[in-house]
Formats: structure tokens, C-alpha cells, sequence
């Protein structure tokens, strides 16, 4: 036989098998993908691992697993399997951004920014991670870098009404009342029926001490969103406020069951025990939400305020300092002489 015919068929045969595995490939990720679609996730995590048995770098079925244990709130085994899709593939942004969101969910926002800004250099167009990044840097209560963000992610794409509801929300963290209102027309004329508009709204309402409107609007939120524990925690707030603790406690604590996790309610609860003079209960809340949660909204004025009504002078004090950091603005002249 001719040695050129001989080496050519070889040939031939390598690119029929090399075809023939991402073929197999594609079958598998196929498969997994409509398993996904039928809520199997077992069964889809089985079929991306048999295109990894092919093809241990096959950075969509690592990045697909690594996404079904995110939404499983495995947080540390998505993160591995992200940085598998990453070792083997550097430019694969799809698993940066997905390592970014898992970073945030873990609260390690500084790592979540580095991954963004792989993918903002790589595709400065890509709205939703300027998105993300706003979201990181409200958490960060880095005010004008989320504001600037958010802006950047509403000019690429101004039909998402999360873009504008999160907008509106550092708006209303940077006092800018009638801005964020605004931004909460602009988020009902693209869906009126999105329950976080009204929520957003009564938070607004509430720093107005516009409070029987913030009930209003945050009943219209719970009536969208009847599980959503942020917003029943919300309400429970506006109940502390009205000096209705019987539906304060209600509320807090059936937004502690709905969500366990959420710092925020800790707070309230926190705040509620204030209120009925459970000092030493109220200073355990407040410590666990901030363990839970350095940057929830005025905790350092009510930690504060706890460890003073327990005798701690200096780690009062120590809180109202952060509390002023912050820009809180709650101190009155009484507690910042006692400080002194």
C-alpha cells in the first residue's frame, strides 16, 4: 500500500474520533441541560461528569455544575468547580461571572469585584455586570461607586426594572429621596406588578416618617410577594416604628422563619427588645446580626445603643464612632457628650 495513502487514512481516522468526542460532548451537555430544565438536577450533574470523563476541561458542564450547586447554596463546591473551568480555560467569562455572584452570596465582595472586572475588561458592553458590581458596592456602602455602577448598567439596557429598583435603593441610602422615587416610576412603567418597587417605596416613605403610606405600600408588596422575608421583616419594622410591638414581634419572627439567614431581621429583633426594656436580649441580637452582617443599615447606633443601656460606656461608644463613620447621622448631642 502507498505510505502517503497509509499516513492520510490515519489521519482521517484521528479528526473521525476527535469528532466523534465532541460530538459525545455536546450529547451529554444536551442531556444535562434538558435534565436542568425538568428540575433533575441529580441526573444533569450525572451527564455533565460523563463529558468530563471525556473531557476533564470541558468548561461548559464544570461551569453548569458549579451553577446547580450555587442555586443549592453549595457555595464552596460551585466556587470549586468555577475554578476548575477557569485553570483550564483563563478567558472563560461565563465561570468569572458566575464565581463573582458566588463571592457575593459568601460575602466576600472583594473577590466578587475582582472577577467583575475580568469580565468588564474582556466585554465593557455586558450590562448586567455592571449590575452586579452596583449590588457589590451597596453591600460594600460604597454609595457613589454602586450609584456609578448602577448608572453605567441602566444606559446599556433600560428595560430591566431591577436595574432601576436597585438604583432607587442607593438613592434612598444617600438620602436622595426624590431621586430614587423617581427611579420607582420609571421601574413600575416597565413592570408595575414587581413587588421589590413597593417595597423599595415604603423604605423611602419610612425616613419621611410618612408611616401609615409605608404600611400601605409594604402590604402591597407582601400581597405580590406574600413569602418574600425581607418585606414581611420590613413590615415589622414600620410596626416597631408605630409602636405596635404585638405585630412587630409577629412580623420579625416570621421573617427570622421564612429566611434564618437575614442579619436584617436579627436587627429588628434587636430593636424590638429595646423597646420592651430587654436590654441583655437585645444586645445578643444586635451582636449576632452584626456577625452576621457587617454593613446592615444603622447597626452600630443600635449596638450601641444596647451596650450603653447595659453599662458599656466604652464599647458604646466605640459603636457610635462607626455609627458617625458611616454617615448614620442618629447620634444626638446628649450621646455624643457622653462619648467624650
Amino acid at each position: 500500500m502507498n505510505k502517503c495513502l497509509v499516513v492520510c487514512v490515519a489521519v482521517i481516522l484521528l479528526l473521525s474520533c476527535a469528532e466523534s468526542n465532541e460530538t459525545k460532548l455536546q450529547r451529554f451537555l444536551s442531556k444535562g441541560n434538558q435534565m436542568l430544565q425538568q428540575n433533575d438536577e441529580g441526573q444533569a450533574i450525572a451527564y455533565y461528569k460523563e463529558a468530563l470523563k471525556i473531557d476533564p476541561c470541558f468548561a461548559d458542564a464544570l461551569n453548569n455544575i458549579g451553577t446547580i450547586y450555587f442555586n443549592q447554596k453549595k457555595f464552596e463546591r460551585a466556587i470549586e468547580n468555577y475554578e476548575q473551568a477557569i485553570s483550564c480555560h483563563s478567558d472563560y467569562l461565563n465561570a468569572y461571572f458566575n464565581r463573582a455572584n458566588t463571592y457575593y452570596e459568601m460575602k466576600e465582595y472583594y473577590r466578587s469585584l475582582k472577577d467583575l472586572d475580568k469580565v468588564i475588561q474582556a466585554k465593557p458592553d455586558t450590562a448586567v455586570a455592571y449590575f452586579t458590581q452596583g449590588l457589590v458596592f451597596t453591600k460594600l456602602h460604597d454609595f457613589p461607586s454602586a450609584l456609578e455602577a448602577f448608572n453605567r448598567s441602566v444606559r446599556l439596557d433600560s428595560k430591566k426594572v431591577e436595574y432601576f429598583v436597585n438604583r432607587a435603593t442607593v438613592k434612598y441610602y444617600m438620602k436622595d429621596f426624590e431621586s430614587a422615587q423617581a427611579d420607582l416610576a420609571k421601574a413600575k412603567e416597565i413592570d408595575g406588578k414587581e413587588a421589590t418597587i413597593y417595597n423599595t417605596e415604603s423604605l423611602v416613605e419610612v425616613e419621611l416618617q410618612n408611616y401609615p403610606k409605608a404600611m400601605e405600600l409594604i402590604n402591597h408588596a407582601i400581597f405580590l410577594a406574600p413569602d418574600e422575608p425581607y418585606f414581611v421583616n420590613n413590615r415589622g419594622f414600620i410596626h416597631l416604628s408605630l409602636g405596635d410591638l404585638e405585630k412587630a414581634e409577629t412580623d420579625i419572627n416570621k421573617g427570622i422563619t421564612l429566611d434564618p439567614y437575614n442579619g436584617w431581621a436579627y436587627r429588628n429583633k434587636g430593636i424590638y427588645y429595646m423597646l420592651t426594656n430587654d436590654f441583655a436580649s437585645a444586645e445578643r441580637l444586635l451582636v449576632q446580626a452584626l456577625d452576621m452582617d457587617p454593613f446592615i443599615d444603622k447597626i452600630h447606633f443600635y449596638l450601641g445603643m444596647a451596650y450603653l443601656k447595659n453599662g458599656k460606656h466604652k464599647l458604646s461608644c466605640d459603636q457610635f464612632n462607626k455609627s458617625e463613620m458611616l454617615g448614620d447621622k442618629m447620634l444626638t448631642a446628649d450621646l455624643i457628650r457622653k462619648c467624650k
